[in-house]
């Protein structure tokens, strides 16, 4: 690990002040980045600790929630107004790692986590543009069994690993940021990027930019909403594919719909175009079906990932029509 200075942080502007520096990083739970330092993978040369700041999670004005970018994922799961009005929020973060992990882990590393794979923490023989761009991609050609099949590119095939911000994307959250051009508020799917030709930015944030806050609007009908991932193994283990989902349904139509895919992509996939054909139409498996081949009609597999068209195809039908009873 490469030494290192170490500073917390009291307030915003003294976390903005100490975190400008392209070599520093501010730390939260440090449940990704001190694995990263430890691998030699990132070099900061100081650590910020934003730990003791925006720590709480409180109502907003029109009935949503503001989660403090400090707040432990175990504190978010067990938040009973969580719990009770975007339950696909709690089950996502259950789903994630382990309870150690969740004890440590804060929502704002949870969302700056590194999109990654096995290629990238193989410093010593692989090649990944992840790490050092203009490298390479050994990922490409390589066992790609759990790797993207939407929006890679020839630079990355790497998949977002996080569980709570495919929740996070479904919800339609805001992402409040401090920096050095002030405060301003990202749509969440917004934040993360896709790879292109530049895989090593994993979010659209600058040098010394903090994310204070995670907002979710009010969204009544994602009171009834899930989370399912399916994984090689029961734990500790990122997904094959995952889907988060809110259905509004009245009379057997849907009214509203929102659906995010995990374990496809670089970011949080939003499946918009399974949303846009599902609004207004029958609340019915053949509908649901329909709506899951055109979202993924852009999948590119690749030699070993293939059968997650199909499986992502099955998991969209199977946890709507799960919704679609309890509506």
């Amino acid at each position: 690990m490469t030494p290192f200075a170490y500073a917390r942080a009291g307030d915003t502007a003294e976390a903005l002040r100490l975190g400008h520096a392209e070599t520093a990083a501010y730390l939260g739970g440090g449940t990704n980045l001190v694995d990263l330092m430890r691998e030699t993978v990132a070099k900061p040369d100081t650590l910020v600790d934003v730990t003791g700041l925006s720590d709480t999670i409180t109502e907003t004005a029109d009935g949503g929630l503001l989660i403090g970018a400090a707040v432990r994922n175990t504190a978010l799961a067990e938040h009973a107004g969580v719990r009770a009005r975007y339950p696909m929020l709690s089950r996502a973060i259950l789903a994630g790692a382990s309870a150690q992990i969740r004890n440590m882990a804060t929502v704002g590393g949870n969302l700056l986590q590194r999109t990654r794979c096995t290629y990238f923490y193989d410093t010593d023989g692989s090649r990944c543009n992840k790490r050092a761009p203009g490298e390479g991609c050994d990922a490409v050609g390589g066992f790609t069994r759990i790797h993207a099949i939407l929006g890679a590119s020839e630079a990355c095939v790497a998949t977002h690993p996080s569980d709570l911000c495919v929740a996070f994307a479904a919800l339609d959250a805001l992402v409040h940021v401090e920096g050095r051009g002030g405060a301003r508020t990202l749509p969440f799917g917004e934040l993360h990027r896709l790879p292109g030709d530049r895989p090593d930015l994993d979010t659209v944030l600058a040098a010394g930019d903090l994310i204070t806050a995670i907002e979710l609007p009010a969204m009544p009908f994602a009171a009834t909403s899930t989370y399912r991932k399916v994984r090689d193994r029961a734990s500790y283990a990122f997904a094959l594919i995952s889907v988060a989902a809110a259905l509004d349904v009245v009379d057997g139509q849907v009214r509203d719909v929102r659906i995010a895919l995990g374990g496809v992509a670089h970011k949080p996939w939003r499946a918009t175009k399974a949303e846009a054909l599902l609004r207004g139409g029958p609340a019915t498996e053949a509908a649901y079906r329909a709506a899951a081949i055109a979202e993924l009609a852009d999948a590119r597999p690749l030699r070993d990932n293939g059968f997650k068209i199909e499986l992502a195809k099955r998991t969209i039908v199977a946890v709507l029509g799960d919704l679609g009873v309890s509506a």
